[in-house]
């Protein structure tokens, strides 16, 4: 769940010059890019919905070793795939509704029927295209019958409120630095 960098037309022209003053004199950016970035995962941490409270330590912060960028959220394939429910929370659910695949029993009036025949077995280019298999839906403990209704569930967002909420601070401090920085090495590099 991590962030797209910007793609602006200065912007290459802008992280090549920082990455070659890094590589020649230290530069305050990774430092004030670091503190952003661990404003934002501390906000993240207090907004994230909490059930025992272990997706929310599993959220990092990882700054590059030029500061030039940064990743918040869940890093590593083992943690998005453990954790991999928190874009449900953040962005709600549809729902679902068994209702489709259920149709009327013809031989019971108003009765309802669920197609329960076996077409695991069945071949041929009709089932290929239009047959379902029919299974029951478990968890091992609970049965769901053959097509259950799951209801919608409301979105608590908590990854896009953390940087609304420090939008600013972030933005300030990292335009300071990238100032600071340049300012620096044009004394710097321009006196050398």
């Amino acid at each position: 769940m991590a962030a797209r960098r910007s793609r602006m037309a200065g912007d290459f022209k802008l992280r090549k010059t920082l990455r070659n003053i890094h590589t020649q004199l230290d530069n305050e950016l990774r430092p004030a890019m670091k503190e952003a970035a661990d404003k934002l995962l501390d906000t993240m941490k207090q907004l994230v919905p909490r059930d025992s409270g272990q997706a929310a330590e599993a959220l990092e912060a990882f700054v590059s070793k030029s500061g030039l960028d940064a990743q918040i959220g869940l890093r590593g394939k083992k943690d998005n795939r453990r954790f991999f429910y928190l874009k449900f929370l953040e962005y709600g659910t549809k729902g679902y509704s068994g209702e489709q695949y259920r149709r009327a029993d013809r031989s019971k009036p108003g009765g309802e029927h669920t197609n329960s025949r076996d077409k695991s077995k069945m071949g041929g280019r009709r089932n290929s295209l239009r047959a379902r298999d029919t299974k029951n839906k478990s968890d091992g403990s609970h049965f769901f019958g053959k097509y259950p209704d799951i209801p919608a569930r409301p979105a608590h967002p908590w990854l896009r409120p953390a940087y609304d909420v420090n939008k600013e601070f972030v933005l300030a401090s990292i335009r300071h630095a990238v100032s600071n920085t340049l300012k620096r090495a044009a004394e710097e590099l321009g006196n050398g």
